[in-house]
C-alpha cells in the first residue's frame, strides 16, 4: 500500500522547504533548511518527536531530513524490507538530490542505515556521526525488549527525565497518531527478522568506514545503551566517542543546545 500517515500532531515543518521525490516508484519527502556544506540526516524509527533541534544545524549548514519509505510522508514500499533496500533506496536519492560530497548523521535506526550506508558506499562522505545507532548485536549490552515494557515505562526508556518524553505525546486519545507510530513501528519491524538486535553481521564490515566519524551518545541512555560505543569503536578506524549527560535515547529533545554543539563542532573541524 503506498500511502503515508501524517498525524495531526505531526512535527511542525514551517521554515523549512518541502520536497517529493519518486524513488523506484516510492514517493519520498524531503526537508531542508540552512544554507552551507550540505548535511543529511536520516530519522529514528519514531518521527514524533519532529526535528527542532535542526533548527540549530541549520545556521552553518543545509540540513537535508529525508523521510524514510514508510514514515512521516513518505509512502509506503512493501518492497524494502531489509537494511540494504534502505541503504539502496538511499543512494537512489542521493544521486536525485546531486549530492557530490556531504556529511551524513543518523540517530538510532538512522544511525544503522547510516553506517550501512557508509560501509558500501563512503566516497562521498565527508564525515560520519552515528548517534545513538542501532544495527550493531552487542551481546554483552543489548537493547531492551519493548514488546515487555509497559506503556507507562517507555518515557523513562527515550529520556532520563521522563517528563521529557511525556512532552512528546498527545495528552488526550490521538487515533491519528497511534495510527501513524503503529505504522513507523511496523515498518522499523519488518527489518529486523531473526535478530531484534540489529545486522549480526555488520561489525564485520564497520572497517570499510574510514571517514572521520563521531559515536554521539545521551550518558544514561536505556534503549540503545551507552556501553554499547565501545564495541562501535573497537570495529571503526576512525572514530571518537562523546556523550551528553544527564540525557537518555532523546538527546536531541532533552539537551539540544549540548547535543547539537557536539555535533556542530566535529562537522566544523
Amino acid at each position: 500500500m503506498n500511502q503515508a500517515i501524517v498525524s495531526r500532531s505531526a512535527p511542525a515543518m514551517s521554515g523549512f522547504e518541502r520536497a517529493e521525490y519518486d524513488i523506484g516508484g516510492v514517493r519520498t519527502v524531503v526537508h531542508s533548511l540552512g544554507k552551507g556544506r550540505p548535511l543529511v540526516f536520516l530519522h529514528g524509527a519514531g518521527t514524533f518527536p519532529g526535528f527542532e533541534f535542526a533548527r540549530l544545524l541549520a545556521a552553518d549548514a543545509r540540513v537535508i531530513i529525508p523521510y524514510h519509505p514508510g514514515f512521516g510522508e513518505s509512502a509506503d514500499d512493501e518492497h524494502i524490507t531489509s537494511i540494504d533496500d534502505h541503504v539502496l533506496h538511499y543512494a537512489d536519492l542521493f544521486d536525485r538530490l546531486g549530492l557530490a560530497e556531504f556529511d551524513l548523521a543518523g540517530f538510532s535506526f538512522g544511525g544503522w542505515i547510516a553506517a550501512e550506508y557508509a560501509a558500501r558506499m563512503s566516497s562521498r562522505l565527508r564525515r560520519l556521526a552515528l548517534v545513538a545507532p542501532a544495527g550493531l548485536v552487542v551481546r554483552a549490552h543489548p537493547a531492551p525488549d519493548l514488546s515487555i515494557v509497559a506503556p507507562h515505562d517507555l518515557p523513562g526508556y527515550l529520556t532520563h527525565d521522563p517528563q521529557v518524553a511525556i512532552g512528546y505525546f498527545p495528552k488526550s486519545p490521538d487515533p491519528a497518531f497511534d495510527q501513524s507510530l503503529g505504522r513507523e513501528m511496523m515498518a522499523f519491524g519488518k527489518l529486523l527478522g531473526d535478530e531484534p538486535q540489529g545486522n549480526p553481521k555488520l561489525d564485520r564490515w564497520l572497517h570499510r568506514i574510514g571517514v572521520p566519524t563521531l559515536l554521539l551518545w545521551g550518558s544514561e541512555d536505556r534503549m540503545r545503551p551507552a556501553a554499547q560505543a565501545s564495541a562501535w569503536l573497537n570495529e571503526l578506524p576512525n572514530a571518537r566517542f562523546e556523550q551528553v549527560a544527564d540525557a537518555g535515547h532523546l538527546l536531541f529533545e532533552e539537551k539540544p543546545q549540548a547535543a547539537v554543539a557536539i555535533l556542530r563542532d566535529f562537522l566544523a573541524a
